[in-house]
């Protein structure tokens, strides 16, 4: 593990020095496959363009984003950013490297969210896509297109991760084929017509289900807080560690959002209010994260 570690910082040196007029890009690639946008932007476009297909999207970026929570807890994957430090990495083979605004996350690494929980919620948006290009195109390398640009943009987003220092290539390749399998899964099973009942259930379950997981976790002697810790000690600003990449952050959207989605399907105003799914979308997740904040576990400061 030691030698793959190693390779990724000197991949991300690589990206650093040897692509230096492509910075910007990366800083925006990364912010373009960053999950909480699938929730602010892509649901809500994909939405409109078709209720089924945006449906998926949000359905599946919850349920992804849940899990990948979870297997961040299980991991204990660590981000390059603290790595180098921690390891005495950096004070053996000072690596040429620099942090960014976005390299401060504060959970762990692995794997990687922006790959897995984008990559799961853009598949029902490129096989919705292809579908129609595949009525309406006869050239096969035309057919391929929306695929081929799937997985262009998870490549970018996955390299962008490398160069910010956030990931470790074997983070991001885990994401990817995690996200990849878990969109294909949950494309077909994403719930269409169910009572208000199962997305009240399903907002409860995530909430409840991540906090027994947390506490059993904490019960056996883990501190879950060492990456928050880890990436407050190592971070170049202050102002830069992101304290809304902290696990009861995304549990808050994700709980909220499930419920948030039951509550506007089945109001009376949804189907004379287009706007309505998006208000309801974005008030109880923020509900739902001011009281779960204040009973989140207190995080001890190293």
């Amino acid at each position: 593990m030691e030698s793959t570690l190693n390779a990724g910082i000197a991949m991300a040196e690589a990206l650093q020095n040897q692509l230096p007029w492509l910075e910007n890009v990366w800083l925006w690639v990364t912010f373009l496959g960053d999950p909480k946008n699938l929730f602010l932007f892509y649901f809500p476009a994909a939405y409109y363009s078709s209720r089924r297909v945006g449906i998926a999207v949000l359905w599946i970026s919850l349920i992804t984003e849940w899990l990948n929570l979870v297997f961040k807890w299980l991991l204990f994957g660590d981000r390059p950013f603290w790595w180098i430090h921690e390891s005495g990495y950096y004070s053996q083979a000072p690596a040429q490297v620099h942090q960014f605004p976005s390299s401060c996350e504060t959970g762990p690494g692995s794997p990687s969210g922006h790959c897995m929980i984008t990559g799961a919620a853009f598949w029902p948006i490129m096989t919705a896509i292809s579908s129609q290009v595949a009525t309406r195109a006869h050239s096969r390398w035309v057919r391929v297109m929306p695929s081929l640009a799937y997985c262009t943009f998870l490549l970018a987003v996955g390299l962008s991760r490398v160069f910010l220092l956030a990931h470790f290539p074997h983070q991001v390749l885990a994401g990817l084929i995690t996200g990849a399998v878990l969109g294909w899964l949950m494309t077909p099973r994403v719930p269409m017509e169910r009572e208000l009942s199962f997305y009240g259930l399903t907002s409860l379950a995530l909430l409840l289900g991540a906090s027994l997981i947390y506490w059993t976790l904490f019960t056996l002697g883990l501190d879950l807080s060492w990456s928050i810790n880890l990436a407050s000690k190592w971070c170049e600003r202050p102002e830069w560690v992101h304290l809304d990449s902290r696990p009861f952050a995304s549990l808050s959207r994700d709980s909220g959002a499930a419920l948030g989605l039951g509550i506007a399907l089945h109001s009376p105003c949804y189907a004379q209010y287009t706007l309505w799914p998006c208000l309801v979308l974005a008030l109880v997740p923020w509900l739902v994260h001011t009281f779960s904040s204040q009973e989140a576990p207190p995080i001890r400061s190293s």
